[in-house]
This record gives structure tokens, sequence and C-alpha cells, in this order.
């Protein structure tokens, strides 16, 4: 193989640990998790951004359909075919679409969001920097709870994402922090009609709706339990120093984070920095018709990447 650049990436491992490398010695008071949740163009970007330059923490854009690519290889954008078969456009122009490219789309951007927020542990753990994403895997199933509403999917693909949803992320740590940023649908359609994208403009209002209402009746409730939750208005968040003193005065004293220690931070920095592992879980092995290939077309597929 030949090297092409003067680094070196070494992994973590035993041997650093034995060697005395300690996670918690790099910790402090903002080594932690935040995400920024909220409905389609509710500014969690923007703030999520500005939280993370006002403290000293690594932003995370959301993981969107070709997250693997822009961090793996030359950051070239691969066709979609390469890409779960799915893309937006496609979904906004037709959420119906009989050979289930709906939920097609969203089980690919959940495997992206898994492996971000793995890449966003590994980070903190590496470094003892703190994160700020834009969503994760744990508030993406408000899109499926959505979808299903709206007749977009079929129950068995809501069964099977539940499923793989149960068995990956139980094995990160939640976020510290959860913001959401509360915008009214019609707000937001506004928005969408003056800045969004050409497609997304033609998304049904009852979607959103569906989107808000699992935030607020399934989301926040249960994450709450081991995070702590700070939620604003549109027009809250313009003041991000206020948003910034609010998390200032948090004392984040529940959820597992409490129990962690070096031991156990070890564990974790030795799961989330293997992402094959990470991702086995999201590819368990079931009969869904809207993500299930044959064989033949499989291999065409993979010798044609190669």
């Amino acid at each position: 193989r030949i090297h092409s650049s003067s680094e070196q990436n070494l992994q973590y491992g035993w041997l650093a640990y034995m060697l005395g490398e300690r996670t918690t010695k790099k910790f402090t008071d903002y080594s932690k998790v935040f995400t920024v949740e909220g409905n389609l163009s509710s500014g969690k970007g923007r703030l999520a951004e500005q939280i993370a330059q006002k403290l000293g923490m690594k932003y995370f854009p959301e993981a969107d359909i070709h997250y693997l690519d822009r961090i793996s290889g030359h950051g070239t954008l691969l066709p979609e075919k390469f890409n779960g078969f799915c893309n937006m456009e496609r979904f906004y122009t037709d959420p119906k679409c009989p050979d289930g490219h709906s939920y097609r789309m969203q089980a690919w951007i959940f495997g992206n969001r898994v492996l971000q927020y793995a890449d966003a542990l590994e980070h903190l753990l590496s470094t003892g920097q703190g994160v700020v994403l834009e969503r994760s895997p744990f508030s993406d199933f408000v899109f499926l709870d959505a979808m299903f509403k709206q007749g977009y999917i079929h129950k068995r693909c809501l069964d099977h994402y539940k499923e793989i949803k149960d068995i990956s992320i139980c094995e990160f740590l939640p976020p510290h922090l959860v913001i959401y940023i509360d915008v009214p649908v019609p707000e937001v359609q506004k928005r969408i009609q003056e800045k969004g994208k050409p497609y997304e403009k033609k998304v049904s209002p009852s979607y959103l709706q569906d989107i808000e209402d699992a935030y607020k009746k399934t989301f926040i409730p249960e994450i709450s339990e081991n995070s702590e939750v700070l939620q604003y208005t549109a027009a809250e968040v313009e003041d991000v120093e206020k948003v910034i003193e609010d998390i200032e005065y948090l004392k984040f004293d529940k959820g597992p984070w409490l129990e962690q220690d070096d031991v156990s931070f070890h564990h974790l920095r030795l799961y989330v920095q293997n992402k094959d592992g990470v991702l086995d879980p999201v590819a368990i092995p079931r009969f869904i018709p809207e993500i299930t290939i044959g064989g033949t077309e499989y291999d065409k597929i993979y010798y044609e990447y190669r």
C-alpha cells in the first residue's frame, strides 16, 4: 500500500489504557454532548453553531444521506445507487412511493445519525472537547412516527425501525442536554416557502404537525428522564447570550453519565471507534421489502463500487 500522507492514524486501544491514558483527565466543565432539536427550518443549525463557538465545543451539522461520503474518501458525493437508493427530492415529491422509498431513506439517515453520534462521542472521549449536534439518533424516530401517521410507510417498517433503534442507541450514552426550538407549523411553512429548496416547499403541513407532536408528546418526556431539556420559542433563541446563561445554570445532575468512570469510558471509546461494529445493529437480517435487494443486484453494486 502506498502512503500518501505523512500522518499516521493511530487507534486507541488496551495498550494506551495500560500506559496511563485516561479520559476523565481531559474533561472540563463543557466536556458534554448537547443536541439541538426542532422541526424543519426552525433554526437548529444556527443555534447549535453559535453555542459551540461560545462554549469552545465542536459543532456537528445535521447528518444527512451523504454524511458518510463527506467524512470518508475524497469527500465526493456518491451516486444514489451507492447511497441506499434514496434522495430527499424524491421523498418530498412522492412520499407515498410504492417502492418503499420513504422508509429506505429514513432508515439510511438513521444509520448516518448513529455513525455521526459515534464520531461525536469518540471526539469527546479522545480530546475532552464537548460536542454540539443538530439532531441525533435519539430523536430520529419523530420522522418515522410522522411518516406512519401520514401513511407514507407500512407498519412492518415502523416495527423494524423500532427494533434497530432499540438495539443500536442502547450502546450510547444519551446527550447531557437537549435544546428544543418550538416553532409553530404555520411559521415553519412560511420559512420553508421563503428559504427552502424547491422540493421542500411541497411538504405537507400535517406531516410537519405530526413531527411537532412526536417531539412534544413522546421525545421530550422520554429524553428528560436522563437529559437536561431547555425549550425556546423562535424569538427566544435569537438571544444566544440568554441561552448560554441558561446552560451555565444547569446542574447536570441526572442521567447515566454520572455513573461513568475511566473504565467504562475506556470500553465506550473502544466501541465508538469501531464504526463497523457501531453500524452492525442497524443492519439486522430481516426481510423488509422496502430495504431488501437481491443477491445478484447486491454483487453488481458492490463490485461496481470497488
